[in-house]
């Protein structure tokens, strides 16, 4: 019988859960930057996908803002991802022999990775409400295959130290 820590059970994450705080490559400095929502978002109505969002990089100083309709959110992983807003590179993406493999955040990645490790999955209860495709189902099936683990928790491992470059 497998222990806890080796069970992995789905959270019905998708990807506008993590689309709060977004780590890109600046557009100026080609440091890390954060996309985040704008002060006066939290006052504001509407969809919490498209209130206002800020590029903020703490290295030059670059601010952009944006208030548009219309996101583009990444699809795929033969080519390197993008933020839906402003479309900087990520930060934290990596590129495999299978594809590119990419994070909005830490906590994002950190949900790949704990996915990745664990032996047995768990998926998230058909009968309950909510989203149908969770972000985890939705993973390409080179992430998900027991012989690739090796490879993209070492992928996952790059992604985090380049963290600590920046």
């Amino acid at each position: 019988m497998a222990s806890l820590s080796d069970r992995f059970r789905d959270p019905r994450s998708t990807e506008y859960d993590f689309l709060g705080s977004i780590l890109v490559r600046c557009p100026a400095c080609e440091k890390a930057a954060r996309v985040v929502p704008a002060p006066e978002a939290s006052v504001s109505g509407g969809r919490i996908l498209f209130k206002p969002r800020r590029l903020v990089c703490r290295c030059c100083g670059l601010t952009r803002e944006w208030s548009g309709r219309r996101i583009d959110l990444s699809r795929g992983t033969a080519q390197p991802a993008t933020d839906p807003y402003f479309g900087a590179p990520l930060w934290l993406q990596v590129e495999t022999r299978h594809g590119w493999l990419w994070a909005y955040n830490l906590e994002h990645l950190d949900l790949i990775r704990r996915f990745v490790r664990a032996p047995l999955r768990e998926r998230a209860p058909r009968n309950l409400t909510g989203p149908r495709m969770t972000l985890l189902a939705r993973l390409p099936t080179w992430i998900k295959r027991a012989n690739s683990r090796d490879e993209i928790l070492r992928a996952i491992s790059r992604i985090q130290a380049s963290l600590v470059a920046a």
